[in-house]
């Protein structure tokens, strides 16, 4: 599932990356209630993933956006290995720190242990009404 999301997203085939590592067990978030379509079917309240730590080995013009249906991206940059943590919508920045965190080793990079000061952290008591999970490549 992670090669055929990698190839939707970013038009990259399997032997364009080497798989360096994953994540030990699923990460997730819950959508705050304002973020919730509850319009479509089904009803997202979150999102449980599995990431994945990938070198690029392809030349940068291998990634196309363009390769399949409707492009979910249009640029890239490459940026410092926690430079995410920053930028993500609040919600889900304890799962992009948990993850950064446990393939920190693997990308040779120490781990960080201090949460930042504008984290978030929700327990949900429930995982009923997850999105269907899929693979999320660290992007």
């Amino acid at each position: 599932a992670m090669y055929r999301e990698l190839h939707e997203e970013t038009g990259l085939k399997p032997e364009d990356v080497e798989l360096i590592g994953q994540t030990e067990n699923w990460l997730s978030y819950d959508l705050p209630k304002r973020y919730r379509r509850k319009n479509s079917q089904p009803v997202c309240i979150g999102q449980k993933q599995h990431w994945f730590l990938l070198r690029l080995i392809a030349d940068d013009d291998a990634i196309d956006f363009n390769c399949g249906g409707k492009a979910e991206f249009d640029d890239f940059r490459w940026v410092d290995y926690w430079y995410p943590i920053r930028k993500v919508i609040y919600f889900k920045r304890n799962v992009y720190k948990s993850a950064l965190n446990e393939l920190a080793s693997m990308a040779g990079i120490k781990q960080r242990r201090r949460l930042s000061p504008y984290s978030y952290q929700k327990k949900s008591k429930s995982r009923k009404g997850y999105c269907k999970p899929h693979d999320k490549s660290i992007s």
